[in-house]
């Protein structure tokens, strides 16, 4: 029965993606003409108001028969229902088959790894895993450019005594040069 499940969701996944991509973008009415007016969405209200009215070329409004089927709805793209996860102990809730977690933004990079680390465990997929991989590599890129400042650091501290010495080695050189010319 959960193949059957899965298989219907899959279809409704991808008459979800269908759907959409015929759905128009809905804009304000006369945000295009108004500057004051943002194209975020408003209900048109109007007695008289065209769009309300469904008049033929004026922008569509937004309705029942846009929506997408009830199967897919709430659902992610990949198929598995989205779950926040603030801590370990949340991932004992979650089912694998069917959920998928999102670590939540306000998780610290400790608690994110051991939730990491729980959830391959328990086989459970992780959604926004790229940004944790990304994390990880700039905190490494940010360790190795700190270790090559320190040796630079070192090499530059390290350089001006040897500096010092070749010049009061030049200077005396230049004091006995002068001392031969004036005899």
């Amino acid at each position: 029965m959960k193949e059957q499940n899965a298989a219907s969701v899959e279809k409704t996944l991808k008459l979800r993606e269908r759907t959409k991509r015929k759905k128009p973008k809905f804009a304000r009415q006369e945000s295009w003409r108004y500057k004051r007016l943002k194209k975020s969405w408003r209900r048109p209200r109007g007695i008289d108001n065209k769009m309300r009215r469904k008049i033929k070329g004026w922008p569509p409004t937004i309705g029942v028969g846009y929506r997408g089927p009830k199967a897919s709805r709430g659902l992610h793209p990949s198929g598995y229902e989205e779950v926040s996860v603030h801590n370990a102990e949340e991932l004992k809730k979650i089912e694998p088959k069917t959920q998928a977690i999102k670590i939540a933004h306000t998780v610290g990079k400790r608690k994110r790894a051991t939730i990491l680390a729980e959830a391959r465990k328990r086989e459970i997929t992780v959604l926004n895993l790229k940004e944790a991989k990304e994390k990880v590599e700039e905190e490494k890129e940010a360790v190795e450019e700190e270790k090559t400042e320190e040796k630079e650091a070192e090499e530059i501290a390290e350089k001006p005594e040897d500096k010092q010495k070749k010049t009061k080695k030049r200077k005396r050189r230049k004091r006995g040069r002068k001392n031969n010319d004036k005899s």
